[in-house]
């Protein structure tokens, strides 16, 4: 009888200690449940639309990549046909702190409110060529 409440007094304990662990993960970065400004806002869905407006192929994919990582909803990825230099992050949806919570995910791209409400968006990026995407994990 003593070794089986042992048993499951072992088993909750390790169970509460993975969910600690879990929580804590979640949890990293994030300031009183409003996340860290390069992510997105905890409990909120920022739909983003990201574009390659440079010559370098795969930039889109890299991009959306990394900004799901922040925790961003990337709904569509594409090529825009004028070329840029510098990163753009426009706002779709009247929402500025969604676009330059994206922007400081981006590195600090510029932010302009362009509100669409045709669209199914809250956030455009449009990836210039002097963006570089982090570095990615070596997995041999």
């Amino acid at each position: 009888m003593k070794l089986r409440l042992l048993g499951i007094t072992a088993i909750v304990v390790i169970m509460l200690g993975v969910a600690g662990a879990m929580a804590s993960r979640r949890m990293t970065g994030t300031i009183f449940g409003l996340g860290s400004p390069d992510h997105a806002p905890v409990g909120a869905r920022v739909r983003v639309q990201v574009l390659n407006a440079t010559t370098s192929r795969g930039l889109a994919q890299r991009a959306t990549d990394h900004l799901r990582d922040k925790g961003f909803d990337v709904v569509e990825i594409g090529t825009n046909r004028e070329k840029m230099d510098s990163t753009l992050v426009l706002d779709r949806s009247n929402h500025p702190d969604w676009a330059r919570r994206a922007a400081a995910a981006m590195g600090g791209a510029q932010v302009l409110s362009r509100p669409d409400s045709s669209r199914y968006l809250d956030v455009t990026v449009l990836i210039g060529a002097s963006w570089r995407p982090p570095a990615q994990p070596f997995h041999p």
